[in-house]
């Protein structure tokens, strides 16, 4: 299996503008960061998981006042007396701490689900200037199209009601449902929340705190050297967007009061997998290296999972490597160059604890690499069947 619904799932949940080569640095995220022209109370549902201490932190560098609202379960001590942090349980319907208060945004982070976002806005709407609702490429009905775009089709919801089942239920089906269950939390924010909505509709998120390991897997594996396994030609192209990346421009969309919908991915150009590599090997300086290219049928064949690529041309998901973020960009989102995310990215796994990292969760170990290497060269060899 080379790509999966359940690659999917928090897509959104690995794009740097460049391979730190010339081509690929233009856009690059500015390196001061300046005080707002008008600070903003912003209320952050979520941030204490992935991308929302990145905005956290970026929101009290501009200035702003920020309240989160969670189930207190991830302890936040990094901004002790300067965050004010209110608790409840959404899936419980418990948003109580919520009632009587106003703020100037709501940044929705962790919903899939939509009566998540009624019971919000039962609470919230008109206490709350600008909604912006974090979402997923995954909502797309068509996931094959090559330069999807914002005004594509979206997934269409068959199941019990949404509204009224429980999340336990709902998510049990997650495989199926996560993409419409997105789209239908997207509707029911423009319904609560009318024109003063923000979609933003990440693919793979990466970075330092990404504990999924999907795109860690690839400049971990450069580092070691040596001979690596790569599937396809090498030329399939990928998509990712570093999760400060993402964090930083919601806070932008905030101050300027940005409406609409927006694919956030990059990078602003295009890069292919063996690009992703290479770019990996001049972050890490790594010297030895062979990239061994392996068709996607072999892959298929040794039942082989690789996180971020895609084979492009074919499949439901062939266009998740290809999807148009012009939009965005022309709504100000930027890209840090690869070589900042790979290392960073890198240094902050390197501090997990040592049987943390001995056990990537994405990708394949490297036993089973010498393995299919091994296999891959004997069939070359015309030792084994095609």
């Amino acid at each position: 299996m080379t790509f999966t619904r359940r690659d999917l799932l928090r897509l959104g949940t690995l794009a740097a503008a460049g391979l730190a080569l010339p081509a690929l640095a233009t856009n690059a995220a500015p390196a001061g960061i300046g005080r707002a022209t008008r600070p903003l109370r912003i209320l952050i549902l979520g941030g204490t998981g992935f991308t929302g201490p990145f905005q956290v932190n970026y929101a009290l560098a501009r200035g702003h006042k920020v309240t989160l609202f969670n189930r207190g379960k991830r302890p936040s001590p990094e901004w002790p007396g300067e965050v004010e942090q209110l608790h409840g349980d959404r899936n419980q319907g418990d948003l109580a701490a919520l009632k009587g208060r106003q703020w100037d945004v709501c940044i929705d982070n962790p919903t899939s689900l939509p009566f998540w976002v009624r019971d919000a806005a039962q609470v919230l709407a008109g206490n709350v200037g600008h909604y912006l609702f974090v979402s997923t490429i995954s909502v797309y009905a068509d996931g094959s199209r090559a330069g999807i775009d914002e005004d594509d089709a979206l997934a269409d919801y068959t199941g019990a009601d949404p509204m009224a089942e429980t999340q336990q239920t709902l998510m049990a089906d997650v495989e199926r449902l996560y993409g419409p269950l997105k789209a239908l939390s997207e509707a029911e924010a423009r319904r609560r929340f009318g024109e003063r909505v923000t979609i933003v509709r990440p693919g793979y998120i990466v970075g330092p705190r990404d504990e999924t390991d999907r795109f860690t897997y690839w400049p971990h594996r450069v580092a070691q050297g040596g001979e690596i396994l790569v599937p396809g030609d090498g030329l399939d192209p990928v998509q990712f967007i570093d999760g400060r990346d993402l964090g930083e421009w919601m806070v932008r969309l905030a101050e300027a009061g940005t409406y609409g919908t927006f694919n956030a991915v990059g990078p602003a150009q295009a890069l292919t997998l063996d690009g992703l590599l290479h770019g990996c090997r001049a972050a890490t300086r790594t010297r030895e290296l062979q990239l061994t290219h392996v068709s996607p049928a072999f892959v298929e064949r040794q039942q082989l999972e690789f996180p971020i690529w895609v084979p492009r041309g074919s499949g439901p998901y062939a266009g998740y490597g290809q999807v148009d973020n012009a939009r965005a960009i022309a709504a100000g989102l930027q890209f840090r160059p690869l070589q900042e995310t790979v290392v960073d990215l890198l240094a902050w796994f390197r501090n997990l604890p040592p049987e943390r990292q001995a056990k990537l969760r994405a990708g394949i170990s490297r036993e089973r690499e010498a393995e299919a290497l091994a296999a891959w060269h004997a069939q070359a060899a015309g030792q084994a069947p095609a």
